[in-house]
């Protein structure tokens, strides 16, 4: 699909003015590196849900504006920190703060667009959309902590993954669905419907950039790296619980002790080919993304629903 959907080009377009005004700040040093986030900024892919979860509700306002670019605040702290916790040097082909700046100045870029968010919104009395946003912050860090808890004994079941994900990745585009709707509408009813779409297609999403990892296109990330860092992954799971015990035993070792050996980390993508984990997580997918449209289908046919079909769909059939 072409990005962003015309649908919003205009409202997105504000929308950028917006943001780059809230990151603003009297301190040299903060306004350089703010420029040089918002000039490497990523596809957008909330708040163009924001947008259009707005749009599919009513008329798009300021209080809109607001909530895209508190999701754009926030979506970009948590990388921010994400990068200091992972010692990642590179974010979307380019140096990471971190590596740029170092780990203290990145953690405190980090509080820094947390608390412009925070305010953007309380300044402007966004009360109830501040709680929608503050609920997937909470829920990330639990994710985040949950994921780190089952990777140290490797306690790989289906349906922790299941909550690591929803809380870690859909959590946020959840709510950037939620705070769309609410901000047009002032409808709990309205933004608890897209609150579950949004879940939807969150979960979908990140089964998605989990495939990647066993697959050859160039996706910003190592083939393998989710091995290496002994992340839960639905293939991986897959695998373990379908497999023989003695294979199950060999995969484990190599996840704990030699999962930073190339040869061994392809033996592991290798079994995971074999066993059929790559073709049930496509499954799995598939199916959160039709559940998803099928939500999306109880509302009238227009062009603002289409776009975000056709937004759906690109989370699932995007090649990086």
């Amino acid at each position: 699909m072409k990005l962003p959907p015309p649908v919003i080009a205009k409202e997105l377009e504000i929308f950028e003015k917006v943001f780059k005004e809230s990151v603003k700040s009297h301190v040299s040093l903060l306004d350089t590196i703010m420029r040089y986030i918002v000039k490497r900024k990523g596809k957008q892919l909330r708040p163009m849900f924001v947008l259009l979860s707005a749009k599919l509700a009513g008329e798009v306002n300021d209080q809109t504006y607001r909530a895209a670019s508190l999701v754009e605040l926030l979506h970009t702290a948590t990388l921010v920190h994400d990068d200091v916790v992972d010692e990642s040097y590179e974010r979307r082909g380019f140096f990471s703060i971190n590596a740029l700046w170092k780990n203290k100045v990145a953690v405190l870029v980090g509080d820094y667009l947390l608390s412009k968010g925070l305010l953007l919104s309380l300044d402007n009395d966004d009360f109830e959309v501040l709680k929608i946003l503050s609920h997937a912050v909470k829920q990330m860090s639990e994710g985040e902590l949950l994921q780190i808890e089952k990777a140290r004994n490797l306690n790989l079941r289906e349906d922790t993954y299941f909550e690591i994900i929803k809380n870690k990745t859909a959590s946020l585009l959840a709510s950037s669905c939620a705070a769309g709707a609410y901000s047009v509408s002032q409808d709990q009813l309205a933004a608890s419907k897209m609150r579950q779409f949004g879940e939807w297609v969150g979960i979908a999403f990140q089964i998605k950039d989990d495939l990647f990892d066993y697959g050859n296109a160039d996706v910003g990330k190592p083939t393998g790296n989710d091995i290496r860092e002994k992340k839960l992954t639905l293939p991986l799971i897959y695998t373990l619980n379908n497999c023989s015990s003695a294979l199950r035993k060999e995969l484990i070792y190599i996840i704990k002790n030699e999962n930073r050996r190339k040869e061994k980390v392809n033996e592991v993508i290798d079994a995971v080919k074999k066993s059929g984990g790559i073709a049930y997580s496509q499954k799995k997918m598939e199916e959160y993304r039709d559940k998803a449209l099928q939500l999306l289908y109880e509302f009238d046919d227009s062009e603002v629903r289409r776009s975000l079909e056709e937004l759906v769909r690109y989370t699932t059939d995007r090649k990086y």
